[in-house]
């Protein structure tokens, strides 16, 4: 309900929740690659939006209980896409589990459908024009591109490349057609939330990414999350930026490089449904991907 004080500031509101959440451990800050540090970064910016509307009725973060929070998401679902809405969801039901205990833990808030329009875009790159892109770009940029699209990674992925035995893979679940029909060598890389799962790079770009590995790893910072790449190859921002670039250079156009992992989803669907139904298929890229999830797949397929 509306408070008859005044409110505190929107950013006063929004550090005392994310502090309450980094101390209870719910979000974590840290050296280590798990993207953590971008998710509190994400939260905070979310709720941030949040306070500022509350304010606008006299009403803080800490009012919200579950009904009012579905009516704010319902309030936006107009002009918020589905990403960002559902990213709004995921804040405040932080907040209401673990500040303000005014949703029980283990419920959730209703997922609110966006009814903002959406224009679908393909981001899939031809095999031919990530050639171009690499081609119009300096050696260690280039390589990332290669290996980006050939092994389906993300831009900070690359940042953590190394050998299975001196990162071992998490025990995930594992088709026996993973990696069917891609022949190369594997490595590991540090997904979101840290999950290190196997990733197959063609024997090529093997030889040439271990002509670049280094004697003692550099830390590199990236988006406020530290890592210590084993081999002198770009990733993350840096990598991203100069993808751009290029691609503009060499198509007139770009699609950002998060397109590679677009480009690497569809040609796997099309390579494994000639020998699996698209369920199985589906479930296989999920997990070469990296998220296990196959309707996060269908995405991928747009």
């Amino acid at each position: 309900m509306p408070r008859f004080r005044g409110t505190r500031p929107p950013e006063r509101q929004v550090d005392a929740v994310v502090g309450r959440l980094v101390n209870l451990g719910v979000l974590r800050r840290g050296d280590a690659p798990t993207g953590s540090s971008r998710t509190i970064d994400n939260y905070a910016d979310c709720l941030l939006q949040v306070a500022r509307r509350l304010a606008r009725k006299d009403m803080e973060l800490f009012d919200l209980d579950r009904g009012s929070a579905e009516d704010y998401l319902r309030g936006r679902s107009a002009d918020l896409g589905q990403k960002a809405l559902d990213m709004q969801r995921q804040a405040l039901q932080a907040a209401l589990v673990h500040v303000t205990g005014r949703l029980p833990e283990g419920e959730r808030l209703t997922v609110v459908r966006s009814l903002k329009p959406h224009v679908r875009k393909g981001r899939a790159y031809t095999p031919r024009q990530v050639r171009m892109v690499a081609a119009a770009q300096r050696p260690r940029n280039s390589l990332a591109t290669l290996i980006a699209y050939a092994a389906g990674l993300r831009a900070h992925e690359l940042l953590t490349l190394a050998r299975p035995d001196e990162q071992p893979p998490d025990p995930r679940p594992a088709r026996p057609e993973k990696f069917d029909g891609r022949p190369g060598t594997d490595y590991t890389v540090a997904g979101k939330g840290g999950l290190v799962r196997i990733v197959r790079i063609p024997d090529d770009l093997a030889r040439l990414l271990e002509e670049r590995r280094t004697d003692e790893p550099a830390r590199v910072t990236d988006r406020g999350v530290h890592y210590w790449p084993r081999y002198d190859v770009a990733g993350g921002t840096a990598w991203t930026v100069s993808f751009s670039g290029a691609a503009k250079r060499a198509l007139g156009w770009s699609a950002g490089a998060h397109g590679v992992r677009y480009s690497y989803a569809q040609e796997r669907m099309r390579e494994l449904q000639r020998i699996l139904v698209r369920a199985d298929a589906l479930e296989v890229v999920s997990q070469e991907l990296g998220h296990f999830r196959p309707e996060i797949t269908e995405h991928y397929l747009l």
